[in-house]
């Protein structure tokens, strides 16, 4: 009797800490959906380059490549949940300085056809874009290495799932919903409202619980070299995270080159504003949201290499959807679609990693998963841009914002058709 009263107990504690560190993501990742549109749709009112209003949300994704690494060893080093609560603070005074940057500057001049209208402001957030991804990098990585330390093993899926959807409600679904609002209502009000909601997610993490510090190792703290190589030799020497890493860099490189394409081709090809722009992406949370639900029972039909496999395809008709839909309606109905399967193969990925790395590595392997995963993001950025630029003559201006579609879904169609037979044999 008395082992199930603690069995229970237990159970509870854990319900409890996820239910507080699930609600801290949910608010954090609102801040981050709100900056889905203001970053770029700020960007967009500075200049109508492409390449420069890829150059300014690139910035939050640069330190993936520089920071990445360190990162790791942070995390390992370091309480979990002191970082979190760090880096969320960070983050948070960054948004409210940039909201008030961008208030001093109204009114605001019209963008420039070609380079940036207010240099001095463009610099400025750029340079906050720069230090709030360096924090999100340590952040991020400090959560999932934690998250094994708040539920078991066999419910990672689930906890996975769930926290997906809840990622994917605040970061996609509700975020750029409030972002579009906020921003009609005024310019610099969606950077003061993410610095708000980082502030109490830092305070929920905060309030969490228990230990979430890796188990020491002897001689560890005397060498950072060797412990960065110990992260590398961990993902070069296990064969499917090889893969896992590859498809997921490659994948995110060409997804980030057509989603910022999405922010010219709804403005200047389907004429629509912020409003519309920011519907069409909470349309398409709501299916990362039925993503993150429906991929438990989806696991109990077909097995993991067979959803990765057929959600790592999908993205490939889906940009070719975007680029040649008639209306808003369309594009919103391939985004529902795009972010369902992103979630659903996130789930399978992020659970596998989760569960084959051993706890005092977990953030350097991620780290180094993530410098090539997520350091790939800044590079399609850019590429977006400069494809557009460069076809533009040659094409034509409505023609050529939708070549970053086009390269997009050729560039996913090669990744998945590579991984096809490594993906189909690797999971466990």
């Amino acid at each position: 009797m008395s082992e199930t009263v603690e069995a229970g107990a237990v159970s509870a504690l854990q319900r409890g800490r996820f239910l507080r560190f699930g609600t801290a993501v949910g608010l954090a990742n609102l801040g981050d959906g709100i900056a889905v549109v203001a970053w770029a749709w700020t960007a967009s009112l500075l200049t109508r380059d492409p390449l420069w209003i890829a150059v300014l949300p690139a910035a939050l994704r640069i330190p993936w490549v520089l920071f990445s690494l360190p990162s790791g060893i942070m995390a390992d080093r370091a309480d979990r949940k002191r970082l979190i609560v760090i880096c969320d603070a960070i983050r948070a005074c960054a948004y409210a300085v940039g909201g008030l940057l961008i208030l001093m500057s109204l009114p605001l001049a019209d963008p420039a056809q070609s380079g940036v209208e207010n240099v001095s402001l463009y610099a400025a957030l750029l340079s906050l874009g720069f230090a709030i991804g360096c924090a999100e990098v340590a952040r991020d990585n400090a959560a999932q290495s934690m998250l094994p330390a708040i539920v078991p093993s066999e419910r990672l899926e689930r906890a996975n799932g769930i926290l997906g959807s809840i990622e994917t409600v605040g970061n996609e679904m509700a975020g750029p919903a409030v972002g579009a609002f906020l921003i009609a209502l005024f310019l610099p009000s969606p950077f003061l409202v993410i610095a708000l909601a980082l502030l109490c997610a830092a305070l929920l993490t905060a309030s969490l619980t228990g230990s979430f510090k890796a188990a020491p190792r002897e001689g560890r703290e005397k060498n950072w070299r060797a412990e960065l190589m110990e992260g590398f030799r961990f993902v070069i020497g296990h064969p499917m995270l090889r893969v896992l890493v590859l498809v997921t860099g490659f994948w995110n490189f060409f997804a980030e080159m057509a989603l910022i394409a999405l922010v010219l081709h709804v403005q200047e090809n389907l004429n629509s504003g912020a409003t519309s722009y920011g519907l069409i992406l909470a349309i398409g949370a709501v299916g990362g949201v039925v993503g993150g639900v429906v991929v438990a029972p989806l696991l109990k039909v077909f097995s993991k290499g067979v959803l990765a496999r057929w959600m790592n395809l999908a993205a490939a008709p889906l940009f070719l959807l975007i680029a040649f839909a008639p209306g808003p309606i369309m594009v919103a109905a391939a985004m529902f679609f795009f972010y369902l399967t992103g979630i659903v193969w996130n789930t399978v990925s992020i659970s596998y990693r989760q569960r084959v790395v051993p706890d005092e590595i977990r953030g350097r392997v991620n780290s180094v998963y993530r410098l090539f995963a997520w350091g790939m993001m800044p590079l399609g950025l850019v590429a977006s841009g400069a494809i557009v630029n460069l076809t533009t003559e040659m094409l034509g201006r409505s023609a050529a914002l939708t070549t970053p579609f086009l390269v997009a879904a050729i560039g996913v169609f090669i990744v998945a058709g590579l991984s096809w037979r490594p993906l189909s044999r690797g999971f466990t």
